[in-house]
Formats: C-alpha cells, sequence, structure tokens
C-alpha cells in the first residue's frame, strides 16, 4: 500500500524529467561520455553544453506531459502530437548548442514516456510514488503509440538519398536503435535497468548508476558506438563493460570502481568512442527511479 498521496501536477512529472538529464550529466566519471570533468569522446561539448540543452528543453517536457494529460484521441494521434512538439524541442535545443547534438535521442525518448505517463494520469488518477505495475502500464502506452513506427519511418530508404546515421545503421545491419526499443515498450528499461534499481533501492546512490551505466553498456545496441566505431567496436565495448561487471559489485569500493571507469574513459576517448544510446536509457532510469521513489 502507498504511504504517500501527492497529487500530481505535470510540472512536477516535467521537473523529474529535467532533473534526471542534469543528474545523467552530472554522474562522474562515465566513460566516453560528457560528464563535470572530462569532454569524454566529444569535442564539440562539455558538461555546461548539457546543462545549457537541458534547460532549454525543461519547458517542453512539462508540455509533453500536459498533452498526455488532456488527450482525449486514439494512441497514435498523442505521437502525431507530441512528435511535433518534439521536433519543436529539439531546434530549440540546436539553437542554443549551435548546433550540436547533446540530447536528440533523450528528447524523443523523453516526448514519448512524459506524454504516456500524462495520459496515465489523467485516465487512472494515480498517486506519487508510482507502483511497478503503474510504470508497466506508462510503457504499454507508449507501445501503443508507436506501433507501426519502425515500418513507417524506414519505409523506402533505398531511394533517399540521405540517410541518417540511424537509417544507414538499419539498411547496413538491421538494427533498431531507440525506435526499435520504443516500439517494443523500453525492455531495456523494463528487464535490466528498473530491477536493478529496484533490487538496490537501499544501496549508495552514486555506485549503484555508476554500476547501472556498466548494466547498460555490456548489454544494448548502442547505435552511436556502432556509428563511431563499427559493429566490433560496440562488441569490445560491451565485453569491456561485462568484464568490469564481474570485477565490481555494489558492495565494491567506490574509489576502486571510480578508478577503472576513468582508465575505461581514457581508453574510448582514445578510440573516440561514446556509448549515447546507455547514457539516453541512464536518464530515463534516473526518472523512473523518482517516479517511483527508489531514491
Amino acid at each position: 500500500m502507498k504511504q504517500v498521496n501527492k497529487p500530481i501536477s505535470s510540472q512536477t512529472i516535467g521537473t523529474f524529467a529535467l532533473q534526471a538529464l542534469l543528474y545523467e550529466a552530472a554522474l562522474y566519471p562515465k566513460p566516453g561520455l560528457v560528464d563535470p570533468k572530462s569532454c569524454g569522446a566529444h569535442s564539440d561539448m562539455n558538461y555546461f553544453t548539457f546543462i545549457d540543452s537541458s534547460t532549454t528543453l525543461a519547458p517542453f517536457l512539462t508540455e509533453y506531459v500536459q498533452l498526455g494529460i488532456k488527450h482525449k484521441g486514439t494512441p497514435f494521434e498523442l505521437f502525431a502530437n507530441v512528435r511535433s512538439l518534439g521536433q519543436k524541442a529539439e531546434k530549440a535545443m540546436l539553437a542554443k548548442t549551435n548546433g550540436v547534438n547533446t540530447h536528440k535521442g533523450a528528447n524523443f525518448s523523453f516526448a514519448l514516456v512524459l506524454s504516456a505517463t500524462g495520459k496515465i494520469i489523467q485516465e487512472q488518477r494515480i498517486t506519487l510514488p508510482f507502483s511497478k505495475h503503474e510504470t508497466t502500464v506508462i510503457f504499454d502506452y507508449v507501445k501503443q503509440m508507436t506501433k507501426g513506427l519502425l515500418a513507417k519511418d524506414f519505409a523506402d530508404l533505398v531511394q533517399k538519398k540521405h540517410l541518417s546515421y540511424g537509417e544507414k545503421l538499419y539498411v547496413k545491419y538491421g538494427l533498431t536503435g531507440i525506435r526499435g526499443e520504443a516500439e517494443s515498450g523500453y525492455p531495456t528499461l523494463q528487464e535490466i535497468a528498473l530491477p536493478f534499481l529496484r533490487k538496490h533501492r537501499k544501496a549508495q546512490q552514486h555506485r549503484t548508476f555508476l554500476l547501472l551505466l556498466l548494466q547498460l553498456m555490456a548489454n544494448i545496441e548502442d547505435s552511436n558506438l556502432i556509428n563511431r566505431g563499427g559493429i566490433n567496436a560496440w562488441k569490445n565495448v560491451k565485453k569491456q563493460s561485462d568484464e568490469l561487471l564481474q570485477l565490481f559489485s555494489i558492495d565494491s569500493s567506490e574509489k576502486e570502481l571510480e578508478e577503472a571507469l576513468i582508465r575505461f574513459d581514457q581508453e574510448l576517448i582514445q578510440v573516440h568512442l561514446s556509448p549515447g544510446g546507455s547514457a539516453d536509457l541512464l536518464a530515463l532510469s534516473y526518472f523512473f527511479a523518482q517516479l517511483e521513489g527508489l531514491f
């Protein structure tokens, strides 16, 4: 039975999402990724770029929730409305960062998740913190919103003259990227990230999320890594991440874990590899951890 009964507003949920983006950016050390002490494998962005980008997205995050709360039509219609707003958010983000893509993938996923959250709040009038079941309902609604997305977005790619790197990876390897993750209801979050966070909800938060990042890097299909280094580079990063998970656990020395991740960061910087897909899923993990009151 829930012990807390807080009214839920779109601003509250939007703030959770903004905090999730900021928490992800602030987590240190993150191999190949931007954090407060390292630019990772990036020469065109730093920690402050992510702060600027996150705060620019902030009003849109709340608007995504509002769209869901007010929506009366089908899941497909909500997706169309959210995608239109998401494109405006992306333009605002790129204008703020001088064209640097900091949160394109995260913006796409948060648009879906936040609007679905708003819709569930409207229909079920639930309160904070969410239960595991209520979180699952959000993912189920995202699946309804994005049903057929891959087929629609990737239709007739052979005829297109200019492909995005996501489209190129789909054509060359059949990799579905974040679209596939969304259309499947974010199985990585449901089967890996959230069970891990629920299990270790009483553990030290910083160490827990560093280990979660490694869990994500060891398991997901990261199109950012594949685009930068190819299939073999991606597989090697997965292997290295898994090896670190064999060495470190929730009870390990935080200092030793950080030292190992700093060395991993230097290795990825040398070969220009950044696990951006894992970073986006880590931010979503922070969001759902807040929604469920895990930390």
